[in-house]
């Protein structure tokens, strides 16, 4: 293996897909505690909550890992995987919020977005200066 392989994005990426596996299964537990059988999305409250708070999950998670795979790559593997570790704590603080009540969804998603902000400036930050290094000489 090549010391420069990007080891700790890929764990970060792996810890992120186990933990929206985990937030998966806690829709199918929902499911089965309300007595909802797919393809029904609807139901009682507690349910509807779950449902969206993975689907919001799901939804985020293509922007994550760009931007935390942008930032390891172009900026620092480091820092990108340090913010990764934090996205998956708002994450999990965004979700269990969400399931509680919706209100109680606001921090965890602010938080998300300052990460997702942070590592996609950082990326952009280094793929300008790869760019301008590359291309133009500066």
């Amino acid at each position: 293996m090549e010391t420069d392989s990007p080891l700790l994005l890929a764990a970060v990426s792996l810890l992120s897909a186990l933990h929206m596996g985990y937030l998966t299964r806690r829709v199918g537990r929902s499911r089965m505690a309300h007595n909802i059988l797919p393809p029904v999305v609807t139901g009682p409250p507690e349910f509807e909550r779950t449902f969206r708070a993975h689907q919001n999950c799901v939804e985020f998670y293509p922007l994550f890992l760009v931007s935390l795979w942008t930032c390891g790559t172009f900026f620092s593997e480091v820092f990108a995987a340090a913010g990764g570790l934090v996205y998956m704590v708002a994450r999990q603080m965004y979700f269990s919020g969400y399931v509680t009540s919706a209100k109680k969804r606001l921090p965890g998603f602010i938080l998300n977005l300052v990460v997702i902000g942070i590592l996609s400036l950082l990326g952009s930050i280094g793929v300008l200066h790869g760019i301008l290094y590359k291309y133009f000489l500066i």
